[in-house]
C-alpha cells in the first residue's frame, strides 16, 4: 500500500529529470548552433535573421509528416533544384562552379571546395547570400522572407522569432510557466473537446482555469503580443506567439495589463491580465459564466493553424512552477 502512495510522486520526479536531461541536451546543441550563426553574422545579415529562419523550419519539420527531419544542428533544407540549378543535369553536383554556371544557389560555406547541401556552413552560407541581396532594414528582411517562402503567415512567424532572438539575445527561450500563480486558489481540469452551445455548435478548444476574479494572468511563454481587445467569444482576450510557432490564447479577461500592448515581448509570467468572466455577448459583455481563464495552444506547420490540447503541458509548467 505504501508503494502505491509513493508512485505519484515516484512520476513526478522522473517526470522532472526527463525534461531536466532534454534541456541540457539541447542547451549543448544550441551553443553549436549559436556558434555557427554568428560565423555568417554581418550588418547586411545578423544572426537573428538566420537563427529565425532555421527555428522556423525546425519548427515545421517537427510536425509535418512531408518533410523530412534533417539531422545535426541546422534544420534549413533546399530543395535539389534551388541547390544546383534548375537546368542542371547532375541533382547531386556539389561544384561550386558547376552549380554557379546552372545558376543555382548552392554556396561553399568553410571553404573546402564543396558546396554540400548537408554541410551546416554551407546551407547558412547559401541562406546569407540569399538575404543579402536585399538589403539591411527589417523591411527588407521581410520582403526576402516573402519572396523565398510566399506566405504571409511564415513571414510574420519569422519575424516574430527574430525579434524574440535579437531581444533576448540567446536561443535559450524554451521556459514556461502556469499562466496563473501557483499560490492563489484555482482548479483546473482536462475539458478539451467538450461540446459549446452559445455562437453555435462548436468544441472546447482549451483548458478552463478556475480563480478568483482578479487573479493574476501571465505569460506562459517567451514570445510577441500579437492580438490584444474583444472577440464576442473569449471577451477581453491576449494572443501570445512564441519561437516555436506556438500561438497562445488567453480568453476571458476582467482586464488588461495597462503596461502592455500588441508588439510588446513578454516572458514566462509576465503578467498580461486577471481573471474575468468576460464574453458571450457584444463588447463589455461579462458575468454569464463564473470567472475563469480560458487557456488556449495552436500550432503553425507552415501552411495551416490548428488548436491542440494544452492540459498535458499545464500539468507540467504547474509542477515545475511548483518546485521552483
Amino acid at each position: 500500500m505504501r508503494h502505491w502512495v509513493l508512485l505519484p510522486t515516484y512520476i513526478i520526479m522522473l517526470s522532472l529529470l526527463f525534461y531536466t536531461v532534454v534541456a541540457a541536451k539541447e542547451e549543448t546543441i544550441n551553443e553549436q548552433r549559436m556558434q555557427l550563426y554568428l560565423q555568417f553574422d554581418s550588418p547586411d545579415v545578423p544572426w537573428f535573421n538566420l537563427a529565425a529562419i532555421d527555428q522556423f523550419e525546425r519548427n515545421i519539420q517537427q510536425v509535418r509528416n512531408d518533410i523530412p527531419k534533417r539531422e545535426g544542428p541546422i534544420a534549413i533544407q533546399y530543395s535539389e533544384e534551388y541547390w544546383v540549378g534548375v537546368l542542371n543535369p547532375h541533382k547531386t553536383d556539389t561544384s561550386p562552379e558547376s552549380i554557379t554556371f546552372f545558376d543555382g544557389k548552392g554556396q561553399d560555406g568553410n571553404g573546402d571546395g564543396i558546396a554540400d547541401p548537408n554541410n551546416p556552413q554551407d546551407i547558412l552560407s547559401t541562406m546569407a547570400t540569399f538575404l543579402s541581396g536585399y538589403g539591411q532594414t527589417e523591411e527588407d528582411f521581410k520582403l526576402a522572407l516573402w519572396d523565398y517562402y510566399k506566405r504571409e503567415e511564415t513571414v510574420n512567424q519569422i519575424m516574430t522569432i527574430a525579434k524574440l532572438y535579437q531581444y533576448f539575445e540567446t536561443l535559450e527561450l524554451d521556459e514556461h510557466s502556469f499562466p496563473v500563480p501557483t499560490n492563489y486558489d484555482y482548479s483546473y481540469k482536462g475539458t478539451w473537446g467538450a461540446s459549446r452551445g452559445w455562437g453555435g455548435r462548436r468544441i472546447h478548444e482549451g483548458t478552463d482555469i478556475f480563480a478568483g476574479y482578479g487573479t493574476p494572468v501571465r505569460a506562459t511563454s517567451y514570445g510577441v503580443i500579437e492580438i490584444m481587445g474583444w472577440n464576442e467569444f473569449g471577451g477581453w482576450r491576449v494572443g501570445i506567439r512564441d519561437n516555436h510557432n506556438t500561438y497562445h490564447y488567453f480568453a476571458h479577461l476582467a482586464y488588461f495589463n495597462k503596461d502592455i500592448k500588441v508588439g510588446d515581448i513578454v516572458e514566462p509570467r509576465t503578467i498580461i491580465g486577471f481573471v474575468g468572466s468576460s464574453g458571450y455577448g457584444k463588447e463589455g459583455t461579462s458575468g454569464r459564466f463564473p470567472p475563469h481563464l480560458h487557456y488556449g495552444m495552436y500550432k503553425n506547420n507552415g501552411r495551416t493553424e490548428w488548436a491542440f490540447d494544452p492540459y498535458p503541458s499545464l500539468r507540467i509548467w504547474e509542477r515545475q512552477d511548483k518546485t521552483r
